[in-house]
């Protein structure tokens, strides 16, 4: 209440009046008075923004500032949400692949282990082949043998039967002997 006092008084106490030359003021307007002029066409200029309807186009254009605004938020919280969702599905898929390659190296480390296992067994199994193969070998060599000391056996002591009864027997009756030998031989040893 004080301000509008305080307004009245001030608009009342203009220079006209201070000067003293004739009374203008709110009570007694003249067209003399810029006060009273600046007045009008402040009230003037009110008038026709209100007639052209300027106070229905800004708050329009504040609507629609404001529905734009709307719009821009409604759309970012859109983003903001799929952003969202894009983030979970990819941790998702993060963890996935993890525990993927989590078994994958399992799987992996099994396999090898596996391996290992079929190659040690497999080596066993070549060194045993190995191993028979060279027993085989030496019972070859060691028959071959015996049969080679077998047959210069034989072969030794028909010399020396021939040679003995060579000597205490008589021409026709050694080759008789030698052919009946050697036919016992070769029947005993086949």
């Amino acid at each position: 209440m004080m301000r509008g006092l305080t307004f009245i008084a001030g608009f009342a106490a203009t220079p006209a009046l201070a000067a003293g030359d004739k009374p203008y003021g709110l009570l007694n307007p003249s067209l003399y008075n810029s006060d009273y002029v600046v007045l009008i066409g402040f009230l003037l200029f009110i008038a026709i923004l209100f007639y052209a309807g300027v106070p229905a186009l800004i708050g329009r254009m504040l609507d629609q500032r404001a529905d734009t605004i709307r719009a821009e938020l409604d759309e970012a919280r859109a983003l903001r949400e799929e952003a969202q969702s894009l983030l979970a599905s990819y941790e998702r898929k993060q963890r996935e692949v993890a525990d993927q390659s989590d078994r994958i190296v399992a799987a992996a480390k099994a396999d090898a282990e596996a391996a290992a296992e079929k190659a040690k067994a497999d080596l066993e199994v070549s060194i045993a082949r190995r191993l028979q193969a060279a027993e085989d070998q030496i019972a070859n060599a060691e028959n071959k043998a015996v049969r080679a000391v077998r047959d210069r056996a034989v072969d030794v002591a028909i010399a020396a039967a021939a040679d003995a009864i060579r000597s205490s027997m008589a021409a026709a009756d050694a080759n008789a002997l030698v052919d009946g030998s050697i036919d016992e031989v070769a029947k005993r040893l086949h």
